[in-house]
């Protein structure tokens, strides 16, 4: 997933949530992991999205290999 470009005419919480979804996609793309449907999501329509207050990280879903790759990630980053 292609970084956003920043935009002034994006609330900086759109801004934050952005950059933490592609801050997370590239880090799954660096364990060999894809969530084709990551996105972000704010309490309204996209067209309003530069008065959005908040915004949330939406990874969508996946198939059971993908969520057992992503366990086993997670799980030997967490190892001793």
């Amino acid at each position: 997933m292609a970084p956003t470009p920043h935009n002034s005419a994006i609330s900086p919480k759109v801004q934050e949530a952005l950059d933490a979804r592609d801050a997370l996609a590239a880090a799954l793309t660096r364990a060999g992991i894809q969530l084709p449907a990551m996105d972000i999501r704010t309490p309204w329509l996209d067209d309003r999205e530069a008065e959005a207050s908040y915004a949330l990280v939406h990874l969508g879903i996946c198939s059971a290999p993908i969520a057992h790759a992503l366990a086993a990630v997670i799980m030997n980053g967490l190892a001793p």
